[in-house]
């Protein structure tokens, strides 16, 4: 198959979940002996242009700036981006079996439904509501996404989802068929450490970027609730982002400046040391599209905190009680609870944390995912005789046509 990736991040030069994903699962397409091309941005210097064996990587809009001060992504190089995808689709139509965008930014959806491309697989990390839009960006241009959204989810398309939560709205915003419901994009170590240190200091780790819907600013007065109840409980705050101001504003508001620490930015090796000698990690976001850091603690042995919210997808990686406790919601009160009560249940929720990932790894593997999507590939993609015959068929493709 010669299948086209379309994505505006490649990761390591835009890091995230979702780019680690992409770059995964074009290894993996290559790997199976599948002709592969990933469409993105320009985001190298001719120093460092990537170099990814059996991916031929394309970049069709300039190098672009994709967030604003708020933290907002701008406007601008989705345009572009989406320009740009258009213009290399139609250019190379027909040179491909397969196609694979994100929905977001949505110009490139757009893109690829404008060139009418087929088979197209589309991958929707999440899908917005229209309360959700309008409090992201205000009445009018809030009416303006959710609306481009719900076009985006009337092209013709096989689509993606990583969760229930997404599946549904989805369908509610007029998708034509039943979406695919991925495993996962944990891409590590699929077996827990051989030792598990189930004994641990009453740390509460939050890891992520401090942008509104994160709601980090709510967990210095959480840790300032619980600490009447746990004696020595203490916070590291990883990360950085527009809200890291307000995290330390609130962080001596709440006079907790000796037991909550924010040491910025780290190494994902430093993340990661820091999640497995925690008592659990706290993730009290509004909006969340996966959840992956919850499955990273759980390979830790590391129990996780999540907050209840119509937005927030991260509650279906959590089994209350077997690998973490679901807050009522972001309130500092109700997060304070949910942390006296994941600390509570000490090495036995721990070592049933540990377990359930054990039970569960595979499943929610980047490997397993790329395995659903090449089967939907396949599935879909007619076997090389069939495309022979086809083309052999088409108006002035006969078989002795030179071109």
């Amino acid at each position: 198959m010669r299948v086209c990736l379309a994505y505006d991040c490649l990761f390591p030069w835009t890091v995230g979940g979702y780019e680690r994903y992409m770059r995964a699962l074009a290894e993996a397409v290559a790997a199976a002996g599948h002709e592969v091309t990933f469409v993105t941005r320009l985001q190298w210097d001719a120093s460092n242009a990537p170099d990814i064996p059996g991916v031929r990587v394309v970049a069709v809009s300039p190098r672009d700036e994709l967030y604003g001060a708020d933290g907002n992504r701008l406007i601008g190089p989705p345009l572009r981006y989406g320009r740009g995808v258009l213009g290399h689709l139609l250019r190379h139509r027909g040179e491909y079996d397969v196609v694979h965008v994100c929905s977001f930014p949505y110009f490139s959806l757009l893109a690829a439904g404008a060139a009418r491309t087929q088979p197209l697989f589309v991958d929707w990390p999440e899908v917005w509501s229209a309360g959700y839009w309008r409090g992201y960006l205000g009445g009018p241009a809030g009416f303006v996404g959710w609306a481009i959204q719900r076009l985006c989810a009337r092209v013709p398309q096989q689509a993606f989802t990583l969760s229930k939560l997404h599946g549904d709205r989805l369908q509610e915003e007029g998708l034509r068929r039943p979406p695919i419901q991925l495993g996962g994009l944990y891409d590590g170590p699929l077996e827990p450490p051989a030792s598990v240190e189930l004994e641990r200091e009453p740390l509460v780790v939050f890891a992520g970027r401090h942008i509104s819907e994160k709601r980090v600013p709510a967990i210095p007065a959480a840790i300032a609730l619980a600490r009447e109840r746990v004696p020595g409980l203490h916070a590291v705050i990883l990360g950085d982002g527009p809200e890291f101001d307000a995290v330390r504003a609130a962080i001596e508001g709440h006079g907790v400046g000796d037991i909550v620490s924010t040491p910025g930015f780290v190494s994902a090796a430093e993340v990661a040391t820091a999640i497995s000698g925690a008592a659990c990690l706290l993730l009290p976001s509004q909006r969340e599209g996966y959840g992956m850091v919850v499955i990273e603690a759980a390979a830790q042995g590391t129990p996780s905190i999540v907050a209840a919210g119509e937005d927030n997808a991260a509650v279906e990686r959590i089994e209350p009680g077997v690998n973490g406790v679901v807050a009522a919601s972001d309130a500092p009160a109700d997060l304070a609870d949910a942390i006296v009560a994941t600390i509570a249940g000490g090495p036995a929720l721990r070592a049933s944390t540990a377990a359930w990932f054990a039970e569960n790894a595979e499943r929610l593997s980047v490997a397993h995912t790329t395995r659903q999507v090449l089967a939907a590939y396949a599935a879909a993609v007619p076997t090389p005789r069939a495309r022979s015959r086809a083309r052999s068929c088409e108006p002035g493709r006969g078989a002795s046509v030179v071109s």
